[in-house]
Formats: structure tokens, sequence, C-alpha cells
């Protein structure tokens, strides 16, 4: 029997979609918790062509969450793991795993040579780089998050709204799995769905899930939806940077104190205390690039900017890119 005559069976799929799943070339970034079931469902499903970015090691701490691993994958790169079981499972698969990060600058490339890019990082600087891209690129991005027994997994840009159109502010904490924890059937859940929304769009299914978002709080159990088609982009947009795309006249921040980071990342750059972002004085004729870790605190350094009457600011996060 064909491997996917259950699937072929469904009039969305027939021999055309899983001929257009073949054909496809999907983007996933992260290989974590959303991560793993996403892999799975994508590559169970035949889709033909898989990039996978993710720079992190298997650690034992991540298996009750992540069961594409084992405990001899310890200590090897997540993605490199990931492609021998998926492969192992699916030997036709083309899959092309990149141990490092995420980033601005290699983000262009990445999406372009892909169809659908899967936002399955733990990083909220990762998800508005992959956004800013897409939207840029008229690529469909399916991007989730998921914090202790709740998240949200929604279809954004291509003629979806993007995903600052949603979420135009940064949280005022920036909690993570690994600081406010998890339980696994949370991610396993939240990742179906986002493996469920990318192959309707790789199908062309109607309704398309783009512009839909679907929260769940699975402590509850409580699961809703919403349409946010027609939602308006924010007219002042602060993009994230990569350090090689500073260029000489640009007005670098370092906002962490000298215990973080030691060593400026450029001579011309400036260090500056958060909490004194709002008597520091800048040109106006050149742009602000505030650069911190996960990219929080250049947020909310740069809208006490906006408020001072700047407009030319970008971002930089040095270590929470996925």
């Amino acid at each position: 029997m064909n491997r996917y005559a259950r699937q072929m069976l469904l009039p969305d799929v027939g021999q055309i979609g899983q001929a257009r799943l073949a054909d496809a070339h999907v983007l996933v970034v992260g290989a974590g918790g959303l991560g793993c079931p996403v892999l799975q469902y994508l590559a169970g499903a035949g889709v033909g062509e898989i990039t996978l970015f993710d720079p992190d090691l298997v650690e034992e701490g991540n298996l009750h969450r992540q069961p594409l691993y084992r405990i001899t994958d310890i200590g090897h790169p997540k993605a490199q793991a990931a492609q021998a079981h998926l492969l192992a499972a699916q030997p036709d698969l083309r899959l092309h795993p990149r141990i490092c990060a995420l980033t601005p600058a290699n983000a262009h490339t990445a999406v372009a040579l892909s169809d659908l890019v899967i936002d399955a990082a733990d990083s909220f600087a990762v998800s508005y780089i992959l956004s800013d891209t897409c939207l840029s690129q008229g690529k469909p991005l399916i991007s989730a998050s998921a914090l202790g027994q709740s998240g949200y997994v929604g279809g954004f840009c291509c003629q979806a709204p993007s995903l600052r159109a949603v979420f135009p502010d940064l949280p005022e904490h920036a909690a993570s799995c690994a600081t406010a924890g998890v339980l696994g059937p949370v991610v396993g859940v939240i990742g179906s769905l986002q493996a469920q929304m990318a192959l309707r769009v790789l199908l062309a299914c109607d309704p398309s899930p783009l512009g839909t978002m679907a929260t769940l709080d699975l402590a509850t159990m409580q699961l809703g939806q919403f349409s946010f088609l027609g939602a308006p982009e924010p007219d002042r947009q602060m993009p994230f940077v990569a350090l090689q795309d500073v260029k000489p006249e640009d007005q670098l921040v370092e906002l962490r104190p000298t215990c973080e980071v030691p060593e400026m990342a450029i001579d011309s750059a400036r260090r500056i205390a958060p909490d004194a972002m709002a008597d520091a004085t800048f040109s106006t004729r050149h742009r602000i690039i505030l650069r911190c870790r996960s990219g929080l605190r250049a947020w909310r350094a740069g809208r006490q900017l906006q408020q001072r009457g700047f407009t030319d600011i970008a971002l930089m996060a040095d270590g929470d890119v996925v």
C-alpha cells in the first residue's frame, strides 16, 4: 500500500495534493518542543524538502518534550540528530541541517529558498525577523509560542497581515520554556497544529489558515480562534539587524553593562544603561542601533527614543536567536 494512501483519500489531498507536498520546500527554524512534532508530521506527510536551523545540542532536560530524540543523542547537534531520525523513517526526504542560529544576516536567503516558513523558535527576536522577511518576500509564515500550559499558533504574511500587526509590542518580561517551564503535551499539540496549518497552506486548501490564530489553554482545556485579516501593519517598526549590517555612520548603543559584555562590538559603539536612555543624546541624521542579549531591553529603549521623536531605530539581539 502507498504510505500516503490514507491522506490521499481526502479531497484536499489526492494525487495532485500529494505531488504538491513532494515538491514543497519548508524552512523550519527550531528543532525543540515545537519543532519536533512539526518535523515529524511534515516529513510523515511527504513534504519533499526541509531546511532546518538550530544551533543547540540535545540535552537530557529536552527529552520530556522532544520525543524525536533519544538518550544516545545527548551532546549531539539537534539538527543532525533530527536528520538521522527523520531519514530513518522517511529516506526520500531531502533535509538540510543548519547547525547555526537564524539571524538577520542569513534569514533573507533561507526564506527565499523556501515555499513556507515555520517559526518553532523559543525567541521573539527570531519571530519578528522571520515575520519581517516573510512579509517582504510574500512567503507564508506559521508561527507559534508555548509556555507553561498555554500558547497560540497563527498563519501570517503572504496574503495575511504579519506578526507585527497582531503583536505590535513585546511583552514586559521575556519568559521562556527554560525559565517558566512547559508540559510536553502542550508543545506537542501546538506543534502539531503548526504542521496542520502548514499542510493546508501547501495544499492550497480553502479556507486558508492564513490570517487565523488559534489560542489554547490546556490547563483548563479552553480553545479559541479568531481572524486577524485586515489588521493594519504598525506605522513605526524597529527591525532587527545583524552586526555586519552596521554602517560607519550608525550610532550603535550597547545596553548591557560590562559584567555582561566586557568588550564593545565595534570601536565607535557607546555603552548606555537602559535607565539612562531618557537623557542620552543622539544625532537625528543617522540610524540608532540598540543592542542587548534578547532584544527586549533594546525594544524598550527604542520605544523611549520613539517617544522623544527619533524614527530611524533598529534592534540587535546578540544572544537570543535560534
